[in-house]
């Protein structure tokens, strides 16, 4: 069976054909290195670590080069830069933000079980290629300068509006564009612009400045992947403008019919129903997602659901993942299992554009059935270490075992004791659901309670 993705360039799912059987490529938006990453920064570097697997399975391992960007140079780190650290000079406090965060995005990405993409390149140390796309743009006349901003020419470039599959005028209504006298369309977007006194800057052509944030992409994915590629990956919410401005000056540039030949976008990510957003107060940190959970259950929630569409992360849908994945680490032989080879049928369900709920569907059978070594195989392909989570476990419930206070629960036996005799059933069912809470397992035998620390 051959692999299968749902294209965003024909809106369709397509058979993925690439251009060289020798050489497959993919890049992916990374991180812009301003802020603590969320949970949200997660899923597309969960769902493109997985595609990358089934490339270097289905390829070769040496045949498939995977390239993530670090966006290092960007209005917003100027910003909280200068926020964080008012008494360091400009540059220095930009360092030092985007390195921080760049080495916190790459620790909870290990954490979450991904593998090192092939390449991972900063923003800032490819200015030259950006400068030299920007120059030829100009040259072309699908740019123009004004007042040190080079701005790109939409008009000038017939598809347009492609990717996202809009009008010029349903993109203008239906997006947040900034507005600018030295725009000839409200659509044009810089290239480059002018840096103020207290902002980085890089000397060019046209004076002092920066770079716009969607000549970055263009400038590497080219410089490492070539003037087309196979795989253009990210969020749902980068098709326009980014990915739409992307291809605009890509293929103006290298006068190119594709920038690449299929755009893959994975779904939004919502919070208890809602959309996450800093006004509603409910970004969730990384941090504090893998300070709780372990990073396969994080790993595996993102995976429950098909990667195209949305997902609700709930505390429910976590807890359902740790307990799924609790129940198939207690087989008892797990340090003794080997992973074959990958189950065939559990497999032909990702070739189908990466579809995990019908693959994690095959692995519960997998575990009825005691099909154990492909259970392991399964879980192994998609990222998730199941001997690793398994010792985790143990040590994370001998933990909370040593944590108990013998003398507190024996105190709040007796006070059940008394409400039974009372008759007071509600408060003996609170205490019990207490004890419960905190691993224990009562066994009453007539007005005597007998207890023991279970493995919750």
């Amino acid at each position: 069976m051959n692999l299968y993705l749902y294209n965003s360039i024909t809106k369709k799912k397509d058979e993925f054909i690439p251009l060289d059987v020798n050489k497959i490529r993919m890049y992916v938006c990374g991180p812009t290195v301003y802020d603590e990453p969320h949970i949200g920064n997660a899923r597309p570097v969960i769902v493109f670590d997985l595609i990358y697997r089934i490339l270097r399975n289905f390829y070769g391992n040496e045949n498939v080069t995977y390239v993530r960007n670090i966006t290092d140079v960007d209005d917003k780190i100027n910003k909280i830069a200068s926020e964080k650290y008012p008494d360091i000079e400009t540059n220095i406090a930009i360092k030092k933000l985007t390195t921080d965060i760049e080495k916190k995005f790459k620790d909870y990405a290990s954490k979450l079980e991904c593998l090192l993409p092939s390449i991972e390149p900063r923003a800032t140390e490819h200015i030259s290629e950006m400068i030299e796309i920007i120059e030829g743009l100009i040259d072309k006349k699908s740019a123009y300068v004004v007042d040190g901003h080079v701005i790109f020419d939409i008009n000038k470039y017939d598809k347009y509006g492609s990717l996202s599959n809009k009008s010029q005028k349903d993109l203008i209504a239906g997006a947040r564009i900034e507005v600018a006298t030295y725009k000839n369309n409200p659509l044009d977007f810089v290239l480059w612009k002018p840096s103020q006194p207290n902002e980085p800057y890089w000397d060019s052509p046209w004076g002092k400045g920066r770079p716009g944030w969607h000549i970055e992409c263009s400038a590497m994915s080219s410089k490492y992947l070539g003037q087309e590629f196979d795989i253009h990956g990210g969020g749902i919410d980068l098709i326009f403008p980014h990915h739409e401005n992307e291809v605009a000056q890509s293929c103006s540039y290298h006068s190119n019919e594709h920038m690449a030949k299929y755009f893959v976008h994975n779904g939004t990510l919502n919070i208890e129903g809602k959309k996450m957003s800093k006004s509603l107060g409910n970004v969730v940190s990384l941090n504090d997602m893998l300070d709780t959970y372990h990073g396969a259950i994080l790993r595996f929630t993102m995976l429950r659901t098909h990667y195209r569409q949305p997902i609700d992360w709930t505390k429910n849908s976590l807890e359902e993942s740790k307990n799924i994945l609790k129940k198939w680490v207690s087989v008892s032989n797990i340090d003794n299992l080997r992973a074959q080879e990958v189950p065939s049928e559990f497999y032909e369900t990702l070739l189908d554009d990466i579809n995990t709920p019908q693959a994690i569907t095959k692995m519960h059978a997998y575990f009825s059935n005691k099909e154990y070594d492909k259970l392991f195989g399964a879980l192994n392909f998609l990222g998730i270490n199941i001997k690793n989570l398994s010792h985790s476990m143990a040590s994370e419930q001998n933990s909370k075992k040593d944590a108990i206070d013998e003398t507190e629960v024996n105190k709040l036996i007796e006070e059940r004791n008394s409400a039974r005799k009372a008759k007071d059933y509600k408060k003996s069912d609170e205490i019990r659901n207490k004890l419960e809470l905190m691993g224990i397992k009562l066994q009453d035998d007539g007005d005597k309670s007998t207890w023991e620390y279970i493995n919750e």
